[in-house]
C-alpha cells in the first residue's frame, strides 16, 4: 500500500509548536536538543511495511515549505512576531535530523536530533504520519471511519439535546485516525454544536476561520534543566519570566505539572497569577488540581471567576461534563479534547508520545503528577530531580 502525502502543510500541527519556538527563536537558539518517540500502548508490533511507509512520508514531510498564504496567516496572529514569520519562511525540515529504525520484534524507534528551534517542530508531524499508517494499514479504513462517523454524530446530538453543556478545544493532531477524518471532525464540530470554540490545529484553523488554540507543553520547561546556570528546582520560574517577557500577558495559559504542580505553585506568585490567563491541568486527579488551584488563586488575592482552568488529560465529553459541573460556578472552565475527537473508532487508539530527552547533552525528564507518565532514559538523573524538587518543597512550606 502507497499512500498520499499525511503532512501536506507546515502548518498541520500543534499552535504551541509556534508559540514555543518562537521563544527559543528568540532566546534560546544555542541549546540542541534529542526527541524519543515511545509508544504505551502493550504488544503494538510495526510491520516492515508500515516502516518503510513511516520513512516515505518523513521523506515528503522533509520537502515541504511554507507557503505564502500560511506565512501571512501566521502574521494574523496577534502575539506571533515578524521577524519570527520572517525565519520560517526560510525554515524547513531536515531529514538528517530523524533517525528511525524497527527491532526484530516490531518496536519502532524513532530519534530527532538537532537545535531545538528546529527539531522540536517534528514531534506533531511524526506522530500524525506514525498514527495514520498504523491505522491504516493494520485495520479496514472504511470500517474504523464508519464507526468514527456513528460515535461523532452521537456525539453532535448530545450537544443538541442538552446532555453536554461546556466548550472544548479539539486537540486532535497527534494521534487523529487521518488528516482527512481530522477536518470533518473539526468542521462538524465547529459548525453544529455551537460549543467547540477552536482548534489546535493552525491549518484547520485558517481554513475555517477559526481560534487557533494553545500555549506551552512539557518540552518548554524541560528545556531549562539543560541550561547549566539555572537549578533544577527553578525551571518553572525561568520558563514563565521567559514567557512573559515574550508575550506580555498575551497567549497565557500555563502548564503546571511538568515537574509536579506543587513545585510549579511555588513559583506561581502573586505577578504571575496576574499575568496569565489561566492554567492548563494534564496529568493527576483533575478534581484535587482544580480544587488546589482555586485555593491558590484565593491565596494569592486573584478571583477564582477571572481565570480559566483548561482541562485536558485524556478527556471524553462525558467527563469534561463531569469537571464542568463541578467548577463551572466557581472559575472558568475550558477542555481540550484530542483523541476522543480524532480517533474515536471500534478500535483501540494508540497512546504514541515523542518527548525531549536531552539538552545540550544534559538529561531532562517530564515528572508530572501521574508517576507512570514520568519519561526518562537516565534513571539516576530523574531520581537526582525528584530529590532536587522534594527538597525545594519541603524547604519553602515549612
Amino acid at each position: 500500500m502507497k499512500l498520499e502525502p499525511i503532512v501536506q502543510s507546515l502548518l498541520d500541527t500543534d499552535l504551541y509548536k509556534f508559540n514555543m519556538d518562537q521563544v527559543i527563536f528568540h532566546k534560546h537558539t544555542d541549546l540542541c536538543g534529542e526527541y524519543y518517540f515511545k509508544c504505551r500502548n502493550e504488544g503494538v508490533v510495526f510491520t516492515r511495511e508500515m516502516f518503510d511507509e513511516i520513512n516515505a512520508q518523513i521523506d515528503a514531510l522533509c520537502t515541504l515549505t511554507f507557503r505564502q498564504e500560511e506565512l501571512d496567516y501566521l502574521r494574523s496572529i496577534r502575539f506571533i512576531k515578524p521577524d519570527y514569520v520572517e525565519f520560517l519562511r526560510l525554515w524547513r525540515p531536515i531529514r538528517d535530523y530523524v533517525e528511525t529504525s524497527l527491532s526484530e520484534t516490531g518496536e519502532l524507534n524513532i530519534v530527532v536530533r538537532g537545535p531545538l528551534f528546529s527539531a522540536m517542530q517534528f514531534e506533531i508531524y511524526l506522530l500524525e504520519i506514525v498514527n495514520e499508517v498504523y491505522f491504516r494499514f493494520r485495520y479496514d479504513y472504511d470500517t474504523l471511519r464508519r464507526s468514527a462517523e456513528e460515535r461523532l454524530d452521537r456525539k453532535i446530538a448530545a450537544f443538541r439535546e442538552g446532555k453536554y453543556t461546556f466548550n472544548f478545544a479539539e486537540f486532535g493532531c497527534r494521534r487523529r485516525l487521518s488528516r482527512e477524518w481530522e477536518d470533518v471532525v473539526v468542521r462538524h464540530l465547529c459548525a453544529e454544536t455551537g460549543h467547540c470554540v477552536g482548534t489546535s490545529n493552525v491549518y484547520l484553523a485558517m481554513k475555517y476561520n477559526l481560534t487557533p488554540i494553545g500555549t506551552y507543553a512539557h518540552e518548554f520547561v524541560q528545556m531549562y534543566q539543560g541550561i547549566d546556570s539555572i537549578p533544577l528546582a527553578y525551571t518553572n520560574h525561568y520558563a514563565l519570566q521567559d514567557w512573559y517577557n515574550e508575550y506580555h500577558g498575551d497567549n497565557g495559559t500555563a502548564l503546571t505539572d511538568t515537574i509536579t504542580t506543587d513545585l510549579f505553585l511555588l513559583d506561581f506568585n502573586r505577578a504571575m497569577v496576574n499575568n496569565f490567563t489561566g492554567v492548563r491541568h494534564d496529568s493527576g486527579d483533575p478534581y484535587e488540581w482544580g480544587e488546589k488551584i482555586i485555593a491558590h488563586y484565593l491565596k494569592k488575592g486573584a478571583d477564582p471567576k477571572t481565570k480559566l482552568l483548561l482541562f485536558s488529560d485524556s478527556l471524553d465529553f462525558d467527563r469534561a461534563q463531569a469537571l464542568w459541573d463541578h467548577f463551572h460556578d466557581r472559575v472558568k472552565v475550558s477542555f481540550g479534547i484530542g483523541t476522543f475527537c480524532s480517533n474515536d473508532t471500534c478500535e483501540k487508539a494508540l497512546n504514541i508520545v515523542i518527548k525531549l530527552q536531552t539538552v545540550n547533552g544534559r538529561a531532562v525528564a517530564k515528572l508530572s503528577d501521574t508517576p507512570g507518565k514520568a519519561m526518562c532514559r537516565d534513571a539516576k538523573y530523574l531520581e537526582y530531580l525528584k530529590r532536587s524538587v522534594a527538597f525545594r518543597i519541603d524547604r519553602e512550606k515549612r
